[in-house]
Protein backbone atom coordinates (compact mmCIF):
# COMPACT_ATOMS: atom_id res chain seq x y z
CA UNK A 1 0.00 0.00 0.00
CA UNK A 2 1.59 3.81 -1.06
CA UNK A 3 2.11 6.09 2.16
CA UNK A 4 1.96 9.61 1.83
CA UNK A 5 6.16 9.21 1.53
CA UNK A 6 6.28 6.61 -0.91
CA UNK A 7 7.29 8.17 -4.67
CA UNK A 8 3.70 7.37 -6.57
CA UNK A 9 2.85 7.62 -10.56
CA UNK A 10 -0.88 8.47 -9.59
CA UNK A 11 -1.92 11.61 -11.48
CA UNK A 12 2.13 11.87 -12.97
CA UNK A 13 3.55 12.23 -10.38
CA UNK A 14 6.58 9.90 -11.11
CA UNK A 15 9.66 11.14 -9.39
CA UNK A 16 8.11 13.14 -7.30
CA UNK A 17 7.93 12.56 -3.42
CA UNK A 18 3.71 12.61 -2.39
CA UNK A 19 3.27 13.97 0.65
CA UNK A 20 -0.38 13.37 -0.25
CA UNK A 21 -2.22 12.16 2.71
CA UNK A 22 -5.48 14.47 3.05
CA UNK A 23 -9.41 14.50 1.32
CA UNK A 24 -11.66 16.88 2.31
CA UNK A 25 -14.90 18.18 1.99
CA UNK A 26 -14.80 21.76 2.96
CA UNK A 27 -17.58 24.76 3.84
CA UNK A 28 -19.65 25.27 6.90
CA UNK A 29 -21.67 22.86 8.67
CA UNK A 30 -20.42 19.90 7.02
CA UNK A 31 -19.63 17.58 9.92
CA UNK A 32 -23.11 15.66 9.24
CA UNK A 33 -22.04 14.25 6.20
CA UNK A 34 -21.79 10.69 5.54
CA UNK A 35 -19.52 10.78 3.05
CA UNK A 36 -16.27 9.74 5.07
CA UNK A 37 -16.50 6.01 5.20
CA UNK A 38 -17.38 5.57 1.45
CA UNK A 39 -14.66 7.77 0.12
CA UNK A 40 -12.22 5.73 3.11
CA UNK A 41 -12.95 2.63 1.98
CA UNK A 42 -12.42 3.62 -2.07
CA UNK A 43 -9.27 4.99 -0.76
CA UNK A 44 -8.13 1.64 0.87
CA UNK A 45 -9.18 -0.42 -2.12
CA UNK A 46 -7.16 1.84 -4.66
CA UNK A 47 -4.44 1.13 -2.66
CA UNK A 48 -3.76 4.36 -0.79
CA UNK A 49 -3.42 5.51 2.82
CA UNK A 50 -5.21 8.68 2.13
CA UNK A 51 -7.93 10.41 4.93
CA UNK A 52 -11.25 11.65 4.12
CA UNK A 53 -12.11 14.84 6.87
CA UNK A 54 -15.34 16.62 6.98
CA UNK A 55 -13.31 19.91 7.43
CA UNK A 56 -15.27 23.14 8.95
CA UNK A 57 -14.25 26.07 7.22
CA UNK A 58 -15.15 29.80 8.78
CA UNK A 59 -14.09 31.28 5.95
CA UNK A 60 -12.57 30.84 2.28
CA UNK A 61 -8.88 31.73 3.45
CA UNK A 62 -9.42 28.72 5.65
CA UNK A 63 -10.70 26.31 2.77
CA UNK A 64 -7.56 27.72 0.24
CA UNK A 65 -5.48 27.13 3.12
CA UNK A 66 -6.50 23.53 3.49
CA UNK A 67 -5.85 23.10 -0.21
CA UNK A 68 -2.26 24.57 -0.47
CA UNK A 69 -1.07 22.52 2.08
CA UNK A 70 1.57 19.76 0.48
CA UNK A 71 -0.51 16.78 2.55
CA UNK A 72 -3.72 18.21 0.17
CA UNK A 73 -5.02 15.06 -2.13
CA UNK A 74 -8.23 16.08 -3.21
CA UNK A 75 -10.89 17.99 -2.29
CA UNK A 76 -14.87 18.50 -2.57
CA UNK A 77 -15.95 22.22 -2.25
CA UNK A 78 -19.57 22.67 -0.16
CA UNK A 79 -21.69 25.67 0.41
CA UNK A 80 -20.89 28.73 0.66
CA UNK A 81 -17.49 28.01 -1.32
CA UNK A 82 -18.56 27.12 -4.44
CA UNK A 83 -18.38 30.51 -6.23
CA UNK A 84 -15.84 32.32 -3.58
CA UNK A 85 -13.67 29.35 -4.76
CA UNK A 86 -12.56 30.26 -8.20
CA UNK A 87 -10.04 33.23 -7.28
CA UNK A 88 -8.03 30.80 -5.44
CA UNK A 89 -7.69 28.17 -7.84
CA UNK A 90 -4.34 28.00 -9.88
CA UNK A 91 -6.38 26.73 -13.28
CA UNK A 92 -10.10 25.73 -13.75
CA UNK A 93 -11.64 23.71 -16.34
CA UNK A 94 -14.38 24.47 -19.14
CA UNK A 95 -17.17 24.13 -16.96
CA UNK A 96 -16.16 25.74 -13.75
CA UNK A 97 -15.81 28.19 -16.83
CA UNK A 98 -19.53 28.00 -17.53
CA UNK A 99 -20.84 27.14 -14.80
CA UNK A 100 -19.28 29.89 -12.66
CA UNK A 101 -19.30 27.07 -9.70
CA UNK A 102 -16.91 24.69 -8.70
CA UNK A 103 -17.21 21.96 -6.35
CA UNK A 104 -14.22 19.48 -6.52
CA UNK A 105 -10.28 20.39 -6.79
CA UNK A 106 -7.25 18.06 -7.59
CA UNK A 107 -3.87 18.79 -8.20
CA UNK A 108 -2.66 18.76 -12.08
CA UNK A 109 0.42 16.85 -12.63
CA UNK A 110 2.24 20.36 -11.80
CA UNK A 111 0.73 20.12 -8.31
CA UNK A 112 -1.34 23.12 -9.56
CA UNK A 113 -4.96 23.19 -8.14
CA UNK A 114 -7.20 23.20 -10.76
CA UNK A 115 -10.90 23.14 -10.45
CA UNK A 116 -14.08 21.68 -11.91
CA UNK A 117 -17.47 20.68 -10.90
CA UNK A 118 -19.10 17.19 -11.05
CA UNK A 119 -22.20 18.24 -8.76
CA UNK A 120 -23.82 17.96 -12.02
CA UNK A 121 -23.32 14.14 -12.39
CA UNK A 122 -24.55 13.52 -9.64
CA UNK A 123 -28.19 15.38 -10.47
CA UNK A 124 -28.56 13.90 -13.64
CA UNK A 125 -27.61 10.68 -11.85
CA UNK A 126 -30.37 11.12 -8.85
CA UNK A 127 -33.08 12.47 -11.58
CA UNK A 128 -32.45 9.39 -13.87
CA UNK A 129 -32.96 6.80 -10.91
CA UNK A 130 -36.04 9.03 -10.24
CA UNK A 131 -37.65 7.90 -13.76
CA UNK A 132 -39.40 4.83 -14.40
CA UNK A 133 -37.17 3.93 -16.82
CA UNK A 134 -34.47 4.75 -15.44
CA UNK A 135 -34.00 7.07 -18.86
CA UNK A 136 -34.14 10.32 -19.62
CA UNK A 137 -37.81 11.63 -20.38
CA UNK A 138 -37.57 14.63 -20.38
CA UNK A 139 -36.27 16.16 -23.75
CA UNK A 140 -38.29 19.48 -24.58
CA UNK A 141 -39.89 19.76 -21.29
CA UNK A 142 -39.86 22.36 -19.04
CA UNK A 143 -37.45 21.78 -15.86
CA UNK A 144 -37.35 23.82 -12.23
CA UNK A 145 -34.35 24.92 -10.28
CA UNK A 146 -35.42 25.97 -6.58
CA UNK A 147 -32.49 28.26 -5.54
CA UNK A 148 -30.27 30.42 -7.43
CA UNK A 149 -26.73 29.78 -5.40
CA UNK A 150 -23.65 28.01 -6.73
CA UNK A 151 -25.22 24.55 -6.70
CA UNK A 152 -27.83 25.97 -9.16
CA UNK A 153 -25.06 26.44 -11.83
CA UNK A 154 -25.12 22.43 -11.45
CA UNK A 155 -28.11 21.97 -11.65
CA UNK A 156 -28.39 24.15 -14.72
CA UNK A 157 -26.37 22.36 -16.53
CA UNK A 158 -27.33 18.79 -16.23
CA UNK A 159 -31.11 19.98 -16.81
CA UNK A 160 -30.01 21.91 -20.54
CA UNK A 161 -26.73 20.22 -21.42
CA UNK A 162 -27.09 16.98 -20.73
CA UNK A 163 -31.21 15.72 -20.27
CA UNK A 164 -31.95 18.46 -22.95
CA UNK A 165 -35.16 19.80 -21.00
CA UNK A 166 -36.52 22.87 -22.19
CA UNK A 167 -37.04 26.51 -20.34
CA UNK A 168 -35.91 26.29 -17.04
CA UNK A 169 -38.03 27.91 -14.29
CA UNK A 170 -36.31 29.08 -12.04
CA UNK A 171 -38.52 29.71 -7.64
CA UNK A 172 -35.94 31.78 -5.02
CA UNK A 173 -36.56 34.41 -2.50
CA UNK A 174 -33.68 36.90 -3.51
CA UNK A 175 -34.34 38.21 -6.86
CA UNK A 176 -30.54 39.29 -7.02
CA UNK A 177 -29.32 35.47 -7.00
CA UNK A 178 -31.73 35.15 -10.04
CA UNK A 179 -30.10 37.75 -11.72
CA UNK A 180 -26.10 36.73 -11.05
CA UNK A 181 -27.77 33.24 -12.56
CA UNK A 182 -28.82 34.56 -15.40
CA UNK A 183 -26.17 36.81 -16.57
CA UNK A 184 -23.79 33.54 -15.41
CA UNK A 185 -25.83 31.50 -17.87
CA UNK A 186 -24.55 33.59 -20.69
CA UNK A 187 -21.28 32.18 -20.47
CA UNK A 188 -23.32 29.42 -22.64
CA UNK A 189 -23.11 31.29 -25.34
CA UNK A 190 -19.15 30.67 -25.97
CA UNK A 191 -19.72 26.85 -25.50
CA UNK A 192 -20.77 24.17 -27.94
CA UNK A 193 -23.61 24.48 -24.93
CA UNK A 194 -27.29 26.19 -26.09
CA UNK A 195 -28.33 28.56 -24.38
CA UNK A 196 -30.33 28.12 -21.35
CA UNK A 197 -33.86 29.61 -21.44
CA UNK A 198 -34.84 30.69 -18.09
CA UNK A 199 -37.66 32.33 -16.78
CA UNK A 200 -37.52 33.88 -13.20
CA UNK A 201 -41.20 32.75 -11.36
CA UNK A 202 -42.41 35.37 -8.81
CA UNK A 203 -45.96 34.33 -8.45
CA UNK A 204 -48.57 31.97 -7.99
CA UNK A 205 -50.56 33.67 -10.91
CA UNK A 206 -47.68 32.69 -13.32
CA UNK A 207 -47.97 29.15 -12.30
CA UNK A 208 -50.97 29.04 -13.53
CA UNK A 209 -50.05 29.63 -16.90
CA UNK A 210 -46.87 27.64 -17.29
CA UNK A 211 -46.56 23.41 -18.09
CA UNK A 212 -45.72 21.45 -15.14
CA UNK A 213 -41.95 21.05 -15.01
CA UNK A 214 -41.07 17.53 -15.77
CA UNK A 215 -37.61 17.98 -13.12
CA UNK A 216 -37.67 19.85 -10.10
CA UNK A 217 -33.92 20.01 -8.29
CA UNK A 218 -33.56 21.68 -4.80
CA UNK A 219 -30.58 23.23 -4.24
CA UNK A 220 -31.25 25.23 -1.13
CA UNK A 221 -31.25 23.95 2.57
CA UNK A 222 -33.96 22.97 4.75
CA UNK A 223 -35.60 25.55 6.36
CA UNK A 224 -39.58 26.68 7.46
CA UNK A 225 -40.31 29.82 5.33
CA UNK A 226 -40.91 32.80 7.56
CA UNK A 227 -40.22 36.13 5.56
CA UNK A 228 -42.58 37.73 3.08
CA UNK A 229 -39.99 36.40 0.07
CA UNK A 230 -39.95 32.80 1.44
CA UNK A 231 -42.69 32.45 1.99
CA UNK A 232 -44.36 33.56 -1.43
CA UNK A 233 -41.79 31.10 -2.89
CA UNK A 234 -42.80 28.41 -0.96
CA UNK A 235 -47.02 29.05 -2.28
CA UNK A 236 -44.78 29.17 -5.95
CA UNK A 237 -43.26 25.82 -5.10
CA UNK A 238 -46.43 23.99 -3.66
CA UNK A 239 -49.01 25.17 -6.78
CA UNK A 240 -45.92 24.18 -9.03
CA UNK A 241 -46.07 20.31 -7.33
CA UNK A 242 -50.34 20.21 -6.81
CA UNK A 243 -50.45 20.65 -10.77
CA UNK A 244 -52.04 17.46 -11.96
CA UNK A 245 -49.21 16.16 -14.07
CA UNK A 246 -45.85 14.61 -12.25
CA UNK A 247 -42.35 13.80 -12.62
CA UNK A 248 -39.49 13.68 -10.65
CA UNK A 249 -38.07 15.43 -7.70
CA UNK A 250 -34.89 15.65 -6.36
CA UNK A 251 -33.74 17.83 -3.36
CA UNK A 252 -29.93 18.18 -3.23
CA UNK A 253 -30.22 18.73 0.72
CA UNK A 254 -30.04 15.97 2.76
CA UNK A 255 -29.96 17.24 6.74
CA UNK A 256 -32.49 16.44 7.10
CA UNK A 257 -32.91 13.90 4.76
CA UNK A 258 -36.58 14.02 4.38
CA UNK A 259 -36.61 17.54 3.96
CA UNK A 260 -39.91 19.89 3.71
CA UNK A 261 -39.39 19.89 -0.28
CA UNK A 262 -39.70 15.74 -0.14
CA UNK A 263 -42.80 15.38 2.26
CA UNK A 264 -44.41 18.22 -0.57
CA UNK A 265 -43.43 15.83 -3.13
CA UNK A 266 -44.39 12.60 -1.78
CA UNK A 267 -47.65 14.31 -0.41
CA UNK A 268 -48.63 15.47 -4.13
CA UNK A 269 -47.52 12.17 -5.88
CA UNK A 270 -43.97 13.00 -7.41
CA UNK A 271 -41.35 10.15 -7.87
CA UNK A 272 -39.28 11.74 -5.19
CA UNK A 273 -35.16 11.30 -4.93
CA UNK A 274 -33.12 12.57 -1.75
CA UNK A 275 -30.21 14.49 -2.24
CA UNK A 276 -27.24 11.35 -0.64
CA UNK A 277 -27.35 9.83 -4.09
CA UNK A 278 -25.84 13.28 -5.74
CA UNK A 279 -22.64 12.10 -3.62
CA UNK A 280 -22.17 8.22 -5.03
CA UNK A 281 -22.89 9.68 -8.83
CA UNK A 282 -20.16 11.41 -8.64
CA UNK A 283 -17.26 9.41 -7.12
CA UNK A 284 -16.19 7.79 -10.31
CA UNK A 285 -14.64 11.19 -12.25
CA UNK A 286 -13.88 12.70 -8.49
CA UNK A 287 -11.30 9.69 -8.21
CA UNK A 288 -10.11 9.67 -11.20
CA UNK A 289 -9.33 13.74 -11.33
CA UNK A 290 -8.03 12.85 -7.78
CA UNK A 291 -5.90 9.64 -8.05
CA UNK A 292 -5.96 8.49 -11.79
CA UNK A 293 -8.64 5.48 -10.59
CA UNK A 294 -10.48 3.34 -14.03
CA UNK A 295 -7.44 4.95 -16.21
CA UNK A 296 -5.52 2.71 -18.28
CA UNK A 297 -3.80 0.00 -16.27
CA UNK A 298 -5.43 1.79 -12.80
CA UNK A 299 -7.53 0.18 -10.61
CA UNK A 300 -11.66 1.13 -11.14
CA UNK A 301 -13.43 2.72 -7.94
CA UNK A 302 -15.67 -0.21 -6.63
CA UNK A 303 -18.87 1.45 -7.03
CA UNK A 304 -20.95 -1.56 -5.93
CA UNK A 305 -19.29 -1.55 -2.52
CA UNK A 306 -19.08 1.94 -2.03
CA UNK A 307 -22.61 2.81 -3.09
CA UNK A 308 -23.43 0.36 -0.23
CA UNK A 309 -21.66 1.52 2.47
CA UNK A 310 -23.23 5.06 1.86
CA UNK A 311 -26.54 3.81 2.13
CA UNK A 312 -25.84 2.45 4.98
CA UNK A 313 -24.79 5.48 6.24
CA UNK A 314 -27.55 7.19 5.30
CA UNK A 315 -30.34 5.02 7.11
CA UNK A 316 -27.67 4.94 10.17
CA UNK A 317 -27.19 8.81 10.53
CA UNK A 318 -28.28 10.51 13.45
CA UNK A 319 -27.25 13.61 11.65
CA UNK A 320 -29.65 13.42 8.99
CA UNK A 321 -32.55 11.08 10.01
CA UNK A 322 -34.66 13.28 12.34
Amino acid sequence: MATETETLTLNDTAHVTDERKYLYLAGVNVMHSIAPPMHNYIARALGLSWQFINKECPSVEDLVALFRAPTFAGGVVTMPYKKAIIPFLDERDELVEMLGACNNVYLTKERKLRGTNTDWRGIRGCLLSGTKSGVNESKGKPALIIGAGGASRAALYALVADLECGEVYIVNRDAKEVADLLEDSKAYASSSTRQPRLRHVTSVEEVEGLQTPYYVVGTVPDFEAKTDEEINARKIIETFLRKEEKGVLLDMCYKPRNTRLLRLGRETGWNVVDGTGVIAHQIEEQWRLWAGAGEEGRAKVPEEKAWEILRKGAEQSTAINF
